[in-house]
């Protein structure tokens, strides 16, 4: 839902506190609820695969974190990996090598056509998509100025990325088993 229409990035950060989840698209605020438990479960069971890779040493981080992409887009991906550090400052000042995005009915159209053409065009080598409830994982790779679908995997089998040389992970150890009112 769009709070407030046309900032810069830099009205953006005066205007809202940090401790809000906001996110700046083409100059329009858009508050993001509150991530469920299974998507949050998510999140730390790929954070953890990823964080054992040597390239991801102090250069992956979960949200909330502010990558500010443009003068009027400031996006807040699920996990972001970077391969230079120089884009670091209090928050993320350029393009990120990976975004992660998990997918609820809530952000699907977002994730799936916003962020996806906001990230493609910003050059984001690599664009995951995680959907908890189907159990399954994209991995977009730039490929020219356009993403392909570069692996993918539903409910089993093995993803890996192209960014993360020699990276692989089983949808298990991802997914696991959602018991209960998280599936």
């Amino acid at each position: 839902m769009a709070l407030r229409s046309k900032l810069t990035a830099e009205e953006f950060f005066k205007t809202y506190p940090e401790e809000r989840r906001l996110e700046l698209i083409d100059g329009e605020v858009y508050e993001m609820p509150a991530p469920s438990f299974s998507h949050q479960l998510v999140v730390v069971r790929l954070l953890s695969l990823l964080l054992k890779h040597p390239e991801t040493k102090d250069r992956i981080v979960p949200a909330p974190i502010d990558v500010v992409l443009s003068e009027d887009t400031v996006l807040q991906p699920d996990i972001v990996y970077l391969s230079e550090l120089s884009k670091v400052k209090d928050k993320i000042y350029g393009v990120p090598d990976l975004v992660v995005e998990v997918v609820s009915p809530s952000t699907l159209k977002r994730d799936l056509v916003d962020k996806m053409k906001i990230y493609e065009a910003q050059g984001v080598r690599e664009y995951w998509l995680l959907f908890p409830s189907e159990k399954t994982l994209m991995v977009y790779a730039l490929k020219g100025a356009s993403y392909e679908l570069f692996s993918y995997a539903t409910e089993e089998g093995k993803v890996s990325s192209k960014v993360l040389e020699g990276f692989e992970i089983d949808l298990k150890e991802v997914f696991g088993v959602f018991k209960g009112a998280v599936q």
